[in-house]
């Protein structure tokens, strides 16, 4: 009898389609702990990366994203400044940040006030629209996340959906980079020559069954 129960010299793999072993709840907690058990869904952490600044760039790039590991990544998001401006994404091509009109987004947002709008979209932008900073003095804080699709397939279009919220609205919504290509990079920040105060970010992949 082995640390995993009744199974053979080869231990456990309680993969998909490979479930050898029966395990205590101990050896389950053991085996996520040692990255060793497979968990469809979960999010591995491919790179964080803050800044901290009051002049440009007012942007953070993304250069390794495993687009070939991952088909769906997780992007979240922080800003505080004291500027309001659109917060966005860019995708890099081939080391090349594509800040072409090839964006297509459209988003609806709510406010405290109880206005409800879906007027902000674009058929022809360069960049998609994540949300508006506060502009406040105090240097309120905006937060957001995105699921990213398809940035390492060079037969598909990379699609976007996502959400933010800042102290007095909130949005969701999607958009897509119009053109079939391979993503190696993503770029995030702040549109205009605007200022931030604290600039962060987490990309995750996330696991998938195979």
């Amino acid at each position: 009898m082995s640390k995993y129960g009744y199974i053979g010299k080869d231990g456990p793999t309680q993969a998909i389609k490979s479930n050898a072993g029966v395990l205590t709840t101990k050896e389950h907690r053991d085996l996520i702990l040692d990255e060793k058990l497979f968990i469809p869904g979960q999010l591995e952490l491919i790179e964080t990366k803050t800044a901290s600044s009051l002049t440009t760039p007012n942007y953070i790039d993304f250069s390794s994203i495993q687009s070939n590991v991952y088909d769906v990544h997780f992007f979240t998001w922080s800003m505080e400044g004291t500027n309001s401006n659109p917060m966005y994404i860019q995708f890099f091509e081939n080391g090349t940040i594509e800040s072409g009109s090839n964006y297509k987004y459209a988003n609806q947002y709510g406010g405290v006030g109880g206005t409800f709008s879906d007027s902000e979209r674009s058929s022809s932008a360069t960049y998609i629209h994540l949300g508006t900073s506060k502009a406040d003095a105090g240097g309120a804080l905006t937060q957001g996340y995105v699921y990213l699709y398809n940035l390492g397939d060079s037969t598909k279009e990379s699609y976007a959906t996502y959400q933010s919220i800042k102290v007095d609205y909130f949005r969701f919504g999607s958009g897509v980079m119009t053109q079939a290509s391979v993503v190696d990079g993503i770029r995030f920040g702040k549109t205009g020559s605007t200022s931030y105060d604290i600039l962060g970010a987490s990309l995750y992949g996330i696991k998938e069954y195979t």
